[in-house]
């Protein structure tokens, strides 16, 4: 798959989330939570796709994308032992601290992303002229 196919795809996939989201605000509490364990269960599926690919394509891949990837891991598996912490409490005040924290957790996830994205536009464009430069070698 070409890097604009890629890009396509998350364009694809982050209208997806946009739609899911707009939509989320219409749906019982059980739906809701079907919906986040779902929502866990495919992250946790793409995760542990992006280590395989990584460890496949070991010797290809700069090597700080797999410090990147396990560092994103390590971090992942620590925000959802806290949630699953903070899932467990009961109290009011505390339920309001939790879902005041779990809003600003999830507007800086979508500014992580949004960073990413400029990061992959960085490495698409730097692919592209890399693969240009090589190209112009070869006919020379």
């Amino acid at each position: 798959m070409t890097a604009s196919d890629q890009l396509y795809k998350l364009a694809a996939r982050t209208q997806e989330l946009e739609d899911r989201a707009a939509a989320m605000k219409n749906k019982a509490k059980g739906d809701l939570e079907q919906d986040v364990k779902q929502a866990r269960e495919s992250a946790q599926a793409r995760a542990d796709g992006l280590s395989k690919s990584a460890a496949a394509r070991q010797g290809q891949l700069s090597s700080w994308w797999d410090t990147t990837q396990r560092a994103w891991n390590d971090h992942i598996n620590h925000i959802r032992d806290d949630i699953d912490e903070k899932r467990a409490a009961h109290d009011l005040k505390m339920a309001l601290r939790n879902a005041d924290g779990a809003e600003a957790d999830a507007d800086f996830a979508v500014d992580f992303a949004i960073a990413a994205i400029e990061e992959a536009e960085y490495a698409v464009l730097d692919a592209t002229l890399a693969r240009m430069k090589a190209d112009e070698l070869a006919r020379a």
